[in-house]
């Protein structure tokens, strides 16, 4: 068993550094994909 409490209803957990760090990587390779995608129809249409 865990000593950790129970959170109280309306108390959101805390977001950690890490997480922000791996979503921010996973938007900018989503972006780039998206982006180069785009230029690659552009380009060969």
């Amino acid at each position: 068993m865990s000593d950790k409490t129970p959170p109280t209803p309306g108390e959101k957990p805390r977001i950690s550094p890490a997480r922000i760090t791996v979503w921010i990587a996973v938007a900018g390779i989503g972006l780039f994909l998206l982006i180069s995608g785009i230029v690659g129809i552009i380009a060969k249409g």
